[in-house]
């Protein structure tokens, strides 16, 4: 098979990423040289990879920094409606190439490198990703920047700066082995250090009511230390801001017990402030109620609310003088959304701010208060919902608690009016939660101080009023909206996928990356020859690159032309990588019996982290690795079938697997994923998909058309009707054979010979108690797959397929998700105006 060409050669030919000819490529490669410079240590005179990559980082942030300085003078100068997106997650991954992209700079960039004698590509490689989140939340509020940037959105991502990310995943002998991701340790060229805007937070302590109002005194401060990231809009000279805070202790931190000796220890005990900014907690739908945990929450709402009524108060670019000072004008100016609960007590700390400092009465800080915020719910597992002990707040934010109080009292009153004869709603909708330990319900606290409440899928805002939040609902259901998630094409098509962004840009011009709806125009090619032979072509030389990169790294030859079927994701027993085992051991027990029948090949690749204390979740990795064991080194099976554990799967190898995939599984149990952004991401890609009428799946089978995908299983009326009568899991086990003999096969240790007993956790769970219904949607499951399998054996009738996928993908742009969340949540306009470059006369 021919070599695939090199990203370097292909884009000698593209057109999509801006021409060299834009940049004048003798700049950039006097500034790399200038940067090298001062990069270079004084007693070193040889420049290492690290240190070309942190010129070429430096140069292109050249052509940030103006632009940044620009957009905010822009935003002082117009003075519009600023957004705050407050998030825990920022999952950023790498930004030197998106940066380029967005600046239309690549070709140049690759020019010059090229004349310098350097690789771009391996440059970089060097990046380290910024792994601040642990998978779908933080993600999408990455992309969410990017669009917002784009749409040229007065936008600022707010967060914390974990020294550490999400950990790095190590599989050793077959399990999930977790280090430490010291993601700073070589700097990070893209953040600004802001010492001049770093705030006091406050912790423990207790409160007095005065005759002039309420103080809480007596507290331990930390301090909040901004850093800021610039983030480019694409081609649009906007460059808007993230800014994420770092905790450091104050100077006078416990030094009074200098006086009794006691100088070294104070010293040292600064780091248990500063821990709160240590580490990112690396629960995916899981909450764990851990005082450090509601530290970090707390840290990042007081220092950004802080920040956000400085900024409305202030006249103009750089000033200090305060001249807005009516706050009652503050939803007209801002917007808060909470993305998930994590950061709910942004809703008691502004009634703190607005009653107690800026002494407003009650009725009118709630207005503020209710009119500026916003919620988005993310899931609706029970167990992933935050539910903080009350004598936890009683000892770490007093003032708080009390004031969370004083909105349950009000808002019990409320349903009390409207419901009298229905003390059970008044329990059921309380933000106190009775029993043995008494607990505040955070997303009962969000809806009830926020003036819009959305899910994030259709089916998914659907479930949220139909069940989880139904009598909050039946309250305010005007409150209640739906924006299904989005992706960003630039990262997601452009920068990942060149190949196939030039292809299409051939056909129908390149506005489609800043529009995404215009793929539907490659409708008009779905008969054409010429482009199911180019779509084809794109895909084969990512296999080939992908598969290059398997050699390298895991040492592991594969077919390049069997089907990827893939699925990648956080370990979850919802998202059902057990489902996908199944199938593995059916497929693999199907040719044992049949060596001789022509078997589609495929490659089936899984990846994804596991919680550190998710048991059940690590026996899932361990059982994967074992099946690939036993199924890559059978010589009866060969090539046909290859199973591969993506080891530390992050964004940047979601940015190599994902143009790669021929099938995407999207498997989880009806109702139970709100939406999923993954599953975006491989329509836009080409890769077809195989999933359950569940979050985004049924809105991607609308767009693209049923009958495009692969679609299996329970839905969730089935599910729910299942749950009514019960689901018993030995009676599918007695009634499929093929079910029976694999599970009898991971039973018996046929794929842990050595440790026969080794899968019993998982055997006891799936026959037992399965929350998540397995084997109900095995046999469809199966039944689906062979599907997969008869029409992959056709090239060409699998391609069209894909075309009318990636056609019908412009609704699951991040643009059209930010530009819903503008209009009728925020009360802002987006604009594809472009601002003046620095260079260029205001």
């Amino acid at each position: 098979m021919a070599k695939p060409l090199t990203d370097h050669d292909r884009r000698k030919q593209i057109s999509v990423r801006g021409l060299a000819g834009v940049e004048n490529v003798a700049d950039l490669k006097t500034n790399f040289n200038r940067h090298l410079h001062f990069t270079l240590v004084k007693d070193r005179n040889v420049a290492t990879k690290r240190d070309y990559y942190f010129a070429l980082a430096n140069t292109v942030r050249d052509h940030l920094v103006g632009r940044w300085i620009r957009t905010q003078q822009h935003y002082y100068d117009k003075d519009p409606k600023r957004v705050y997106y407050l998030s825990l997650e920022f999952y950023m991954g790498r930004t030197l190439q998106n940066t380029m992209v967005n600046l239309g700079l690549e070709n140049a960039c690759d020019e010059a490198t090229y004349q310098l004698g350097l690789d771009m590509e391996e440059l970089q490689d060097i990046e380290e990703d910024a792994g601040l989140g642990n998978g779908g939340l933080g993600r999408l509020a990455a992309c969410f920047l990017d669009s917002m940037a784009s749409l040229g959105l007065a936008a600022y991502g707010y967060g914390i700066r974990y020294e550490f990310g999400i950990f790095n995943q190590k599989i050793i002998n077959g399990w999930q082995v977790e280090e430490a991701d010291d993601w700073l340790r070589y700097g990070n060229p893209w953040e600004k250090a802001r010492p001049e805007y770093m705030r006091p937070v406050h912790f423990y302590g207790r409160v007095e009511h005065t005759g002039e109002g309420v103080k809480w005194v007596d507290t331990q401060v930390v301090l909040a230390l901004p850093y800021d990231t610039p983030v480019p809009g694409y081609r649009n000279n906007i460059v808007n801001t993230m800014r994420l805070w770092s905790a450091k202790a104050p100077c006078e931190f416990n030094l009074k017990d200098f006086n009794v000796g006691g100088y070294i220890q104070a010293v040292l005990d600064r780091n248990l402030a500063e821990n709160i900014s240590r580490v990112l907690y690396p629960n995916d739908n899981f909450f764990e109620g851990k005082e450090l945990r509601l530290k970090q929450e707390y840290f990042v709402v007081a220092a950004t609310l802080q920040d956000i009524i400085r900024r409305f108060k202030a006249s103009k670019f750089g000033s200090t003088e305060f001249v807005r000072l009516d706050l009652s004008k503050m939803p007209d100016k801002v917007a808060i959304q909470l993305n998930d609960t994590h950061p709910a007590l942004a809703i008691p700390e502004l009634m703190r701010i607005l009653v107690d400092i800026e002494k407003l009465d009650w009725e009118k800080a709630w207005d503020i208060v209710n009119r500026t915020c916003a919620y988005t719910n993310h899931t609706v597992l029970p167990e992933a919902l935050e539910r903080w002990p009350v004598d936890l707040f009683q000892n770490l934010l007093p003032r708080h608690l009390e004031i969370i109080y004083e909105i349950n009292r009000r808002h019990l009153e409320r349903i009390a009016n409207i419901y009298p004869e229905d003390p059970d709603r008044l329990r059921r909708m309380s933000l106190i939660e009775e029993g043995n330990v008494k607990k505040i319900n955070m997303a009962h606290l969000c809806i009830v101080g926020s003036h819009a409440v959305n899910g994030v899928a259709r089916i998914h805002s659907e479930i949220i009023k139909n069940t989880v939040f139904k009598d909050f609902y039946d309250l305010d259901p005007q409150k209640f909206q739906n924006k299904t998630n989005g992706i960003t094409p630039r990262r997601w098509l452009v920068m990942c996928n060149p190949g196939l962004a030039e292809v299409i840009a051939e056909r129908i011009g390149e506005d489609y990356i800043r529009d995404l709806d215009q793929l539907k125009k490659l409708l008009d090619f779905v008969n054409d020859d010429a482009f199911i032979r180019d779509v084809a072509k794109i895909k084969q030389e990512n296999k080939l690159k992908f598969a290059a990169h398997l050699e390298e790294h895991y040492k592991v030859k594969i077919n390049p032309s069997s089907m990827f079927d893939v699925q990648v994701k956080r370990i979850h027993e919802y998202k059902r990588q057990l489902l996908n085992c199944l199938h593995i051991i059916t497929f693999y027990n199907r040719i044992k019996n049949e060596p001789n029948k022509s078997w589609t090949p495929r490659t089936i690749m899984i990846g994804g982290k596991a919680a550190p204390g998710y048991h059940t979740a690590k026996m899932i990795i361990r059982l994967i690795t074992a099946i690939g064991d036993v199924v890559n080194n059978d010589p009866v099976v060969g090539d046909r079938l290859k199973v591969i554990f993506l080891e530390n799967y992050r964004v940047t190898l979601a940015e190599k697997v994902i143009p790669a995939a021929d099938l995407s599984e999207q498997i989880s149990t009806a109702g139970t994923e709100a939406s999923g952004t993954g599953n975006m991401k491989f329509m836009l890609n080409g890769a077809l998909t195989i999933g359950t009428m569940d979050g985004a799946n049924v809105e991607m089978a609308e767009e693209a058309g049923e009958e495009n995908l692969f679609i299996f299983g329970m839905r969730v009326e089935d599910v729910e009707a299942m749950d009514k009568k019960g689901y018993d899991a030995i009676c599918y086990y007695n009634r499929i054979p093929e079910l029976k003999q694999a599970m009898d096969q991971i039973s018996a240790g046929f794929f842990s010979p050595g440790e026969p007993e080794l899968f019993k956790d998982l055997v006891n769970m799936l026959m037992h108690h399965d929350r998540f219904k397995v084997f109900a949607d095995y046999e469809d499951y199966i039944k689906c797959q062979e599907k997969v399998s008869a029409l992959y054996k056709n090239p060409k009738e699998w391609t069209k397929k894909v075309i009318h996928n990636i056609a019908g993908c412009g609704k699951f742009s991040s643009d059209r998700t930010i530009s819903q969340y503008a209009r009728e949540i925020w009360g802002m306009k987006p604009s594809l105006e472009k601002i003046a470059a620095p260079d260029d006369p205001r």
